[in-house]
């Protein structure tokens, strides 16, 4: 039986064999992670990978992505805040991102480094995660802050004084005759 080309090509470099076996099983894995997940180059700041989940949380698949900054994808074009954010690594940041069809996306980022072997910073991963529905739940709970104020504020009377429904709870203590009327001391009908 004659030995296929291609077992003897892995002994003639198995170090070779190993790294593009590793390689394309990390690219699967960070293809299957469910958050969506870009890695920036240092060296000319822009995407060098985007995963699945990227591509269908922004709108911007692989091809569109690649070579350009995260600024002009996600920050319409803002420069000064996506250096901020690389010049801060690693970090967590809030930010408002725009999808490609524009609509505005709550989200934070995290941002880690990538090393090389030297040492020097190589690559960013950027992972998102929304925040939409948790920014919402908190502009409502801020609106409804504001309206009970308001409410509030109209039960005061004029004086400045709460109205009755909005008063401290509290207990009152009356006076030991009011009380039991009944164990007054007797008093002579008659004084002379």
């Amino acid at each position: 039986m004659k030995p296929s080309s291609i077992p003897a090509r892995t002994h003639a470099a198995p170090a070779l064999f190993r790294l593009l076996a590793d390689s394309s099983l990390s690219r699967a894995a960070l293809n299957a992670c469910g958050a969506p997940l870009a890695l920036l180059e240092v060296e000319k700041r822009t995407v060098s990978y985007v995963n699945a989940a990227f591509a269908a949380y922004f709108g911007f698949s692989e091809a569109e992505a690649f070579g350009k900054s995260i600024a002009a994808l996600l920050l319409r074009g803002d420069e000064a805040l996506a250096q901020r954010v690389l010049a801060d690594c690693p970090s967590a940041w809030p930010l408002t991102a725009w999808r490609k069809d524009g609509a505005a996306l709550q989200l934070q980022l995290a941002l880690g480094g990538v090393r090389g072997t030297d040492g020097r910073l190589t690559h960013w991963v950027l992972t998102f995660s929304d925040r939409t529905e948790v920014e919402r739940l908190r502009a409502e709970l801020e609106s409804m802050k504001n309206l009970s104020m308001g409410s509030l504020a109209l039960r005061l009377d004029p004086a400045g004084q709460p109205a009755r429904g909005a008063q401290q709870p509290g207990v009152e203590i009356a006076a030991a005759d009011e009380l039991h009327a009944e164990r007054q001391p007797t008093r002579a009908l008659h004084q002379r």
